[in-house]
């Protein structure tokens, strides 16, 4: 029996990727999003400490990981959603950018002791 996304009023399958976060590829995404956007206002001045940055970089990776085997998992996806997808994989390389960029920006020691 297929697993049901817990979205509010989500009727979608989620796929087997996706299982353990119980969401589908477009509440995947949108999570994914809003969470991206956080931890971009968080390191845009450069301000993160290193162990802060080590867990935005495991997050990007993990999650970039997850939407990669749900999107190629073989189910069937819209053309809307497999461009969501794309969107989402960019704003995810966009925040690994962003997070190398501050931290080059940031006068030593104001990392956490870089």
């Amino acid at each position: 029996m297929p697993t049901i996304c817990t979205a509010i009023g989500c009727k979608s399958e989620v796929p087997v990727a996706l299982e353990a976060e119980k969401l589908c590829v477009l509440h995947f995404t949108i999570e994914v999003e809003r969470s991206c956007s956080e931890m971009r206002r968080e390191t845009a001045l450069g301000n993160a400490p290193r162990e802060r940055q080590v867990e935005i970089i495991r997050y990007i990776a993990q999650r970039g990981e997850l939407l990669a085997r749900a999107t190629t998992s073989g189910m069937h996806l819209s053309d809307e959603l497999k461009a969501r997808a794309l969107s989402t994989f960019l704003t995810l390389i966009n925040l690994r950018e962003n997070l190398d960029r501050a931290a080059l920006r940031a006068p030593v020691g104001r990392t956490g002791g870089r």
